[in-house]
């Protein structure tokens, strides 16, 4: 069976990993760089390093923190924010980035996923949905969650699966930094929908949440969470032995 990945996010503004409850309400937390060299050396299976706050300030990602990151970890490195352009893929992927996310980039061009696809491989590209109930409706918001786009999002999702993302993390704003569970309802329907690996976002509060997503939905193929793993809430080792221990695999 394919093992499951657990991943760490690395949510940074300003140079600085932070986190909030609901997208709101950023707190600092640590350096980026230390942060992923601990991960990389304890456990994590991949690494999401976002520049949060890139495309709500209209700017490219910082490259010299990514670099210094990505130098410190030996494990695959996802990086968002702030993705526009396939000139952007680009300078991303020379900075020592493995794949590389896209979110309101897409909203804004949405031929960006089929050609940064041509020219990298769909396993590089990564769609990026910050997903919210608008009205019993699930709508894809933009620039960090602060713009509501009006679009479904199990269709926008279906779209760019079908133009060559190879990978969708599915953020559920609805769920995110509560620490209540992950939002099953929206990830079977993005299940449902696509065939490629699904990454389930927003709402772990501790290691039987983890068990309860994979239990429940065996189509999901990796659970990130931050705030838990940051403040040590959860350890990545303790997890994976838990999902052994309840026949999930999991690489120890």
């Amino acid at each position: 069976m394919i093992t499951k990945r657990i991943i760490p996010c690395l949510d940074v503004k300003d140079g600085r990993v932070v986190k909030g409850v609901n997208f709101q309400r950023l707190g600092d937390v640590a350096s980026p760089v230390d942060l992923a060299k601990y991960y990389s050396d304890n456990g994590a299976d991949e690494l999401v390093f976002y520049d949060i706050t890139a495309s709500a300030e209209g700017r490219s990602l910082f490259t010299e923190i990514l670099t210094e990151t990505a130098r410190t970890v030996f494990i695959p490195l996802t990086v968002g924010g702030g993705i526009n352009t396939t000139g952007d893929f680009d300078r991303v992927l020379k900075c020592g980035a493995d794949k590389v996310s896209v979110n309101s980039g897409a909203i804004r061009d949405p031929s960006l996923v089929g050609k940064a696809a041509k020219l990298y491989g769909d396993q590089c590209v990564v769609l990026s949905v910050d997903v919210k109930r608008v009205d019993g409706v699930f709508r894809i918001f933009a620039k960090g969650g602060r713009e509501n786009t009006g679009m479904e999002a199990i269709e926008w999702v279906r779209r760019c699966v079908g133009d060559g993302a190879g990978e969708v993390v599915v953020n559920s704003m609805d769920t995110d930094g509560v620490k209540q569970g992950f939002d099953l309802e929206l990830l079977e329907k993005v299940c449902g929908a696509v065939k490629v690996p699904v990454i389930a976002s927003g709402g772990a509060g501790k290691i039987e949440d983890f068990i309860t997503l994979f239990n429940a939905l065996p189509g999901v193929d990796a659970g990130l969470a931050a705030s838990i793993f940051h403040f040590g809430e959860v350890k990545i080792n303790d997890l994976k032995a838990e999902m052994k221990r309840n026949g999930i695999p999991a690489r120890i």
